[in-house]
Parts: structure tokens; C-alpha cells; sequence
């Protein structure tokens, strides 16, 4: 039994800014940011999208590539046409009522608390068959969510196929105005559909390695609207909930998280580090992957980075990036990969899949 990916989508909001856009509203420059960050652009979901929108789109090119349909670039930013868009929607809707459990990795759902966006997705899809919850694992989400989805596969043998949804509309929580961090976000999502198969090959999903460091907790964090900080009847806000971040702090771990990751993929599955033919990481700075690819003496090719093009998109960054390289022919059938993932909790952790 193998536990393979059969399907990759992503979703962008067509709304590009650029460094030098926010160079115009607040202190900095392209240069510091490219220089401090690798980030060049990011893009910004319009006022009437929803993480679930995007999650949506994204699942959408993930199912119709497993129907076989192939006729779009995936990115979700309009190029389709109508017919071919209906074509899409068509193989989408089939392959979705083969899904037994969907799965939404996320930071920014529709709504905090219930219902969960997997459900909304779920229903929007016409996935009659699956079940669905969302995972708050920051970052770090998609990684926890494609091993517990593999899990509830392996152990039930009517369940075949799931989704897994990284999907963040992050500038709904970033502060415009803070330049350390409003500088680094971007919104987006990214999708895989696996699929159960009865191959005796060493394929799909080998390994999985999850950790979480709770005493970092406060280093990232969203701290009002909960239980401890709960909005109270009557409250007015002058300023919308914003994400709260310690850069140090989350820098120094998210190096360490990365190298410590990899060495124990390694380490526990028996390879070099030349047996991997690309690593995908979060794509959260890239100072972080170039600290960690010195520690490890990983030449920086080894690694993919798209993060110049849509800066930290959370869970969704992983997703997006393996669609990326899949519908750009640059993994093949037998690649051996890893992705690397970091985020609030604090959580890490990294997947070793033969493609």
C-alpha cells in the first residue's frame, strides 16, 4: 500500500504589490526588504474573499488534474476560459465525491471558532462523501494536515482518496502599518488530493516527522478574540486583530526547526542528502533557508524558493510551491522530496515523499 499524491492546485488572488508599493505608504525600500527578506511581491485578496474562496479554487484545480483534467496552468488567476472553466468545474465536482476527508490547514478561517472552513469547502464542492475539520498548526498546518490525513487513510480500509487545503487571506490580520511585519505576508492556497493505492513500490508518503515547542508560544501570536482575551459585548476596536510577532525569536527557532528537521529525515529514512531531489521549505524568509543550508552544507539549488514572487503565505506555501514544480515539470515521477515546515505554536516538522 502507498499513500501518493494524484493531484496538485493552487490559487492567487490576481492583486500583485510590489515592495516598492509599500515603500510609497510606509519607511522602507525594495532593497531592505529583498536584502532582509528574499520577498519582491505578494498578493492581496480583494475584500469580498474568504479563505475558503481560495481554498475552493485551488481544491478545484487539485481534483480536476486527479480526473485527468489538464487543460489550465492551476494558479487560479483567470486562465481559464468559460469553457474551459466549465470542463474544469466538471472533473472537479466527479473527483470530489470520491473524497473521504478534507482537510484545511489555516490561520484565517472564515470564522474563528465553528463552523470550520473544511466544512464550507466540503459543501461547496459537493464532497457528499467526506468528512472535514481544519488544523491550527500556524505554518506548519499543511505538513500536519497531509500526515493526519494519510493516518485516517491508512487505517480504514473503505477510505481511498483525501484533500488537503493550505488556504491564509493573511493580510486580513496584518498590520498595514507595522513595517516589520506588514512586509512579509501574502495570501493564498495550495491543494493536494491523495489517494490510497495498492502499489508495492516505495511511493507516495513515506515518512513524517511532527513536533510542536509550546514554550515558544507567545513568540507568534493572534491574542485577542480567544478565551483568554475575549472581545467583549460592546467593545469598540480602533484597530483590527493583528498577528503579534517576536522576529528574533521566531528566526532563531524556525533555523533550528529547519536544520534539525532535515537531519532527521535523513537519519531516520537511511539517505544522503544527494539521494533528495529538491527540498521545499515554508517559504517564510530566505535568510532562514540560507542560514540552515550553510549549518547543513546544502548547496541553496537544492532548495525551492518562490518566495519572491508571493512572500509568507503560511500553511499554504508548501502546497503552492508543489504545484508549482509539479505543472512545471521540474519533479517527476520517482523524485524523492522533502518539504520542511515551521510555524506559531511553535510548530515544525517535514514529509518525505517519492512523487
Amino acid at each position: 500500500m502507498a499513500i501518493e499524491i494524484i493531484g496538485t492546485g493552487r490559487a492567487i488572488p490576481s492583486k500583485r504589490v510590489s515592495n516598492d508599493d509599500l515603500a510609497a505608504k510606509i519607511d522602507t525600500s525594495d532593497e531592505w526588504i529583498r536584502s532582509h527578506t528574499g520577498i519582491g511581491n505578494r498578493h492581496i485578496a480583494d475584500e469580498g474573499t474568504a479563505c475558503s474562496d481560495l481554498a475552493i479554487e485551488a481544491a478545484k484545480n487539485a481534483l480536476a488534474m486527479a480526473a485527468g483534467f489538464s487543460g489550465c496552468c492551476g494558479s487560479g488567476r483567470g486562465c481559464l476560459d468559460d469553457n474551459s472553466r466549465e470542463e474544469r468545474d466538471h472533473a472537479a465536482a466527479e473527483a470530489a465525491k470520491t473524497i473521504d476527508m478534507i482537510i484545511v490547514g489555516t490561520a484565517t478561517p472564515d470564522f474563528y471558532g465553528c463552523p470550520s472552513t473544511a466544512c464550507i469547502v466540503q459543501d461547496k464542492l459537493g464532497a457528499i462523501n467526506a468528512g472535514a475539520m481544519d488544523i491550527a498548526a500556524g505554518c506548519t498546518g499543511f505538513i500536519y494536515g497531509l500526515e493526519t490525513a494519510a493516518g485516517l487513510l491508512s487505517i480504514n480500509s473503505e477510505r481511498k482518496r483525501a484533500l488537503i487545503i493550505g488556504s491564509e487571506i493573511l493580510s486580513r490580520i496584518t498590520n498595514w502599518d507595522d513595517r516589520g511585519t506588514c512586509v512579509l505576508f501574502g495570501d493564498g492556497a495550495g491543494a493536494v488530493v491523495i489517494e490510497k493505492t495498492g502499489s508495492e513500490e516505495r511511493r507516495g508518503l513515506l515518512r513524517t516527522i511532527l513536533r510542536a515547542d509550546g514554550s515558544g508560544s507567545d513568540s507568534l501570536v493572534i491574542r485577542r478574540g480567544g478565551s483568554r482575551f475575549p472581545l467583549k459585548t460592546g467593545e469598540t476596536m480602533d484597530k483590527p486583530l493583528h498577528i503579534e510577532m517576536n522576529g528574533q525569536e521566531v528566526y532563531n527557532f524556525a533555523v533550528k526547526a529547519v536544520t534539525e528537521t532535515i537531519q532527521n529525515l535523513l537519519t531516520a529514512e537511511g539517505i544522503a542528502i544527494d539521494d533528495v531531489k529538491r527540498i521545499i521549505p515554508h517559504q517564510a524568509n530566505a535568510r532562514i533557508v540560507q542560514s540552515a543550508g550553510r549549518r547543513l552544507k546544502i548547496p541553496m539549488e537544492k532548495f525551492f524558493l518562490n518566495i519572491e514572487e508571493y512572500a509568507n503565505t503560511s500553511a499554504a506555501s508548501i502546497p503552492i510551491a508543489l504545484d508549482e514544480l509539479n505543472r512545471n515539470n521540474e519533479i517527476q515521477k520517482g523524485d524523492l522530496i522533502m518539504t520542511i515546515g515551521f510555524g506559531a505554536g511553535l510548530t515544525y516538522g517535514g514529509n518525505i515523499i517519492i512523487w
